[in-house]
């Protein structure tokens, strides 16, 4: 799970700029990046086209901060999983089925992979460093906690293992066929509690 740092000059928009990520994502998944212009995205925001500039920057920047903002919130519905379950392996298995699951439904990450992939993935994969490092610090803060409110003991490389288990989930989203058939929720989780459960909390599944 990753994504290009944003370029907002405040990590977290306000109100207008929230306005021109709405209008630019909505703007992306109609048109597509390539055939979307500043002043189209500035005609839905309802500001100049000098703002987005001065706020945000060329339609590249704004493609990567949509995108982060897309990660952000992805880690945010991530933080209410743990509250859902008792047992650290259906927190681990939620955890992993949610993300797969979100990216494959994204309806702007479908558009712009279907008709434009070369803009798409090299954010997702050499240039989308900052944001994969992110994802993996607050996974790992995440289950830090999960296991201490669940009074088990601490895994020392907890932050290992997540980045091992991430990049299986980054796979999967790059590259969802293979050998494995894992087309649906059900067949995730299955796999996830076999494998992604076990190398998380390093002993055999409790399913």
């Amino acid at each position: 799970m990753s994504a290009p740092a944003p370029t907002s000059k405040d990590p977290f928009p306000d109100e207008i700029e929230e306005r021109i990520l709405d209008a630019a994502r909505l703007q992306f998944e109609r048109l597509g990046v390539k055939k979307t212009t500043i002043g189209d995205i500035a005609r839905q925001a309802a500001v100049d086209r000098g703002t987005i500039y001065r706020r945000i920057g060329s339609r590249d920047d704004l493609v990567r901060a949509v995108t982060a903002r897309e990660v952000r919130n992805l880690l945010d519905e991530l933080e209410a999983i743990p509250a859902r379950h008792e047992k650290i392996d259906a927190v681990i298995v939620d955890l992993f089925v949610t993300v797969i699951t979100r990216w494959r439904e994204h309806r702007l990450v479908n558009r712009v992979l279907a008709v434009e992939p070369g803009r798409l993935l090299p954010q997702l994969t050499i240039e989308g460093g900052a944001f994969f490092t992110m994802a993996i610090t607050a996974t790992t803060t995440l289950l830090g906690r999960a296991f201490r409110e669940r009074r088990l003991p601490d895994i020392p490389d907890l932050g290992i293992r997540v980045e091992v288990a991430a990049r299986v989930v980054h796979s999967l989203i790059l590259q969802p066929v293979g050998a494995v058939g894992l087309e649906t929720e059900d067949r995730l989780a299955e796999f996830a509690y076999s494998h992604i459960a076990p190398l998380i909390t390093g002993r055999a599944s409790a399913a």
